[in-house]
C-alpha cells in the first residue's frame, strides 16, 4: 500500500486484527444508504460516518492516557478540527469529552457552534494575526506563539488587557522527518514553532519565559501520517527536558502543561487499528515518565487516528468500458474528494472496496482494472491497476478510511458538488431504522447547484464588464 498505508514501528511478532464489527457495519450502512435512496441519479456521491466507531475512539483515546496518568491531572484532548471540520462531528466529540484544536477564525467558529467552550480550545497557526490572536485572548482560548514575533504580538496584548488564555510557545525539537515530506513538521527547516537547535535559539526560549511570567506552556508537533512512534516519543522527550530546564532556571514551576501535539498514524492498508493509543501512551510513559507523574497538565492534538477509520466515500459506477485492455470503472468519486491520493497516489493509497447495485459486496474473480473519477484530466483515479472483482454499470464504489481530510476537504475542479455527508448507527431497540437496520442522520447536505453559482461570484455577473 505504499507510504501511507503501513504501519510504522510494528511490534514484533503482533500483527493487529482487523475491526470486523466496524467491516460489518459499514457493509450494513452501504446496503442501507443504497435502499434508503441516500444516493441518487442527482446526487451519486455520499460520504458516511460510523457514529458508534467515532465514539469508541474517543474511549480509547481517553483511556489510553488515563491508564498512565497520575490521578488529577489536568488533561485536555482536543481534536484537530482541520481533519474533519464539520460541526455535528465537533459536537458529537465535544459530548465524548474532546475539545478543539483549531488554526483559524473559520476553525475557531465552528467549535463555538458545536458549543465547545474557549477552555477547552487550543488556537495553533503559523499565521494568527492581531484579531485572531485579540479574538482568543478576550475569549480565553489556549494560544500556543509560532515565533518570536508572534510572541512579540501577544505581549503587546497582555500588557493592554487581561486575559484569562494559557499562553505557550510551539518549538521545534528538530528530529527529522517521516516518509511523506509534506507532513513531516520537526525537520531541521520545518515552517512551524521556534527551531531549537538553531544556534542561540534554545537560550532564547529559556530567557522568554524567564522574562515572561505569563508563559505557561510549551507545544510540540513531532508527529503525522508516515511518522514513526520512536521519533514521535523522542520529539515529546525533547519537549519535556526543555520544560524541566525552564522550570529550574527560573526557580519555580512556571510551565505547568506541556502540548504534546497530536500525529498519530494510520494503517490505510488493512481494517485494523493500528498503532492505538495504547501503545503510544505506553512508549510515552516509558521514555518521558516524568511528562505523567501529576507535576504538568497535558494536551493532545490528534485528528486523523480519531475520525479516518470511521469514513467511508460511497459512489455510483456511472460507466464501464476498456482501455488497452485494461478494465475502467468511471465513477462520481475522484479529485473533488480524494484530492491528496489523486496528485500522490504513491503516497496516499486508498482501499477500494467493491460493491453491486443494491449495495452488497460484490463477488466474483479480482481483474486488475481502474477506478476513475468524473474530473477532466487523466490522472483522475482512485485506483490504478487494483484487483477487484470486476464492476459493472450500476454498482458502487467505497473508498475506506475516508473519516479524515477526504470528504470534509472538498476541491472544487469541474465545479464538482460537495457530496452529503450523512453518519449512521445500527438501528436501536425504539423501531427507529430503515433498510439493513441502520439510522443516518444529516452532518452535511449535498452541494447545489445553486450553491455552486453563489459561490462563483454569481451575484456579481456583469461586475467585470462595467470596469
Amino acid at each position: 500500500m505504499g507510504r501511507h498505508g503501513s504501519a510504522p514501528d510494528p511490534e514484533p511478532g503482533s500483527e493487529p486484527e482487523p475491526d470486523f464489527e466496524r467491516v460489518s457495519r459499514r457493509d450494513h450502512a452501504v446496503r442501507a444508504a443504497v435502499e434508503q435512496g441516500l444516493l441518487t441519479p442527482d446526487h451519486p456521491i455520499v460520504a458516511l460516518l460510523d457514529v458508534p466507531g467515532i465514539r469508541a475512539s474517543a474511549a480509547a483515546l481517553r483511556a489510553a492516557f488515563d491508564a498512565v496518568t497520575a490521578p488529577g491531572t489536568p488533561v485536555l484532548h482536543a481534536f484537530a478540527v482541520k481533519a474533519t471540520p464539520l460541526v455535528p462531528v465537533l459536537r458529537l466529540l465535544r459530548e465524548q469529552g474532546i475539545g478543539a484544536e483549531v488554526a483559524s477564525p473559520g476553525e475557531l467558529a465552528l467549535a463555538r457552534a458545536a458549543g465547545i467552550p474557549p477552555t477547552r480550545t487550543v488556537l495553533d497557526s503559523p499565521a494568527k494575526t492581531l484579531a485572531e490572536l485579540r479574538e482568543a485572548l478576550a475569549l480565553g482560548v489556549a494560544v500556543n506563539a509560532d515565533s518570536p514575533q508572534e510572541l512579540g504580538r501577544i505581549e503587546a496584548i497582555v500588557r493592554s488587557a487581561a486575559t484569562g488564555s494559557p499562553v505557550g510557545l510551539r518549538v521545534n525539537p528538530q528530529i527529522g522527518g517521516g516518509s511523506i515530506e509534506a507532513l513531516s513538521t520537526a525537520t531541521a527547516t520545518s515552517k512551524f514553532g521556534v527551531a531549537l537547535r538553531d544556534e542561540g535559539a534554545r537560550a532564547w526560549i529559556v530567557r522568554a519565559y524567564a522574562d515572561r511570567p505569563w508563559l505557561t506552556r510549551l507545544h510540540a508537533h513531532s508527529g503525522s501520517q508516515g511518522m514513526p512512534l520512536s521519533l514521535m516519543a523522542r520529539g515529546v522527550a525533547e519537549t519535556y527536558a526543555l520544560a524541566e530546564e525552564i522550570n529550574r532556571h527560573v526557580g519555580r514551576r512556571q510551565v505547568d502543561t506541556i502540548d504534546i501535539g497530536g500525529g498519530l498514524p494510520v494503517d490505510f492498508g488493512s481494517d485494523a487499528t493500528a498503532p492505538t493509543y495504547e501503545r503510544y501512551a505506553r512508549l510515552l510513559a516509558e521514555m518521558v515518565p516524568g511528562l505523567f507523574d501529576g507535576r504538568y497538565g497535558l494536551v493532545t492534538e490528534f485528528g486523523r487516528s480519531l475520525l479516518a477509520k470511521h469514513g467511508t466515500v460511497l459512489a455510483r459506477v456511472e460507466y464501464t468500458k476498456s482501455a488497452g485492455g485494461r478494465a475502467v470503472a468511471v465513477t462520481h468519486a475522484g479529485v473533488q474528494v480524494a484530492t491528496r491520493t489523486v496528485y500522490a497516489p504513491t503516497a496516499w493509497p486508498l482501499r477500494i472496496a467493491a460493491y453491486d447495485a443494491k449495495g452488497r459486496p460484490r463477488t466474483g474473480p479480482d481483474v486488475v482494472q481502474d477506478v476513475a473519477g468524473p474530473a477532466c484530466f487523466a490522472g483522475d483515479l482512485l485506483a490504478e491497476g487494483r484487483a477487484l472483482p470486476l464492476l459493472e454499470q450500476g454498482d458502487h464504489v467505497a473508498a475506506l478510511d475516508t473519516g479524515a481530510y477526504f470528504f470534509a476537504h472538498h476541491y472544487a475542479y469541474n465545479s464538482l458538488a460537495r457530496p452529503g455527508v450523512y453518519g449512521f448507527a445500527p438501528a436501536g431497540d425504539d423501531g427507529r431504522g430503515g433498510a439493513g437496520g441502520v439510522r443516518f442522520a444529516v452532518v452535511r447536505e449535498p452541494q447545489t447547484l445553486d450553491e455552486i453559482v453563489a459561490e462563483s461570484g454569481g451575484a456579481h455577473g456583469p461586475s467585470l464588464i462595467a470596469l
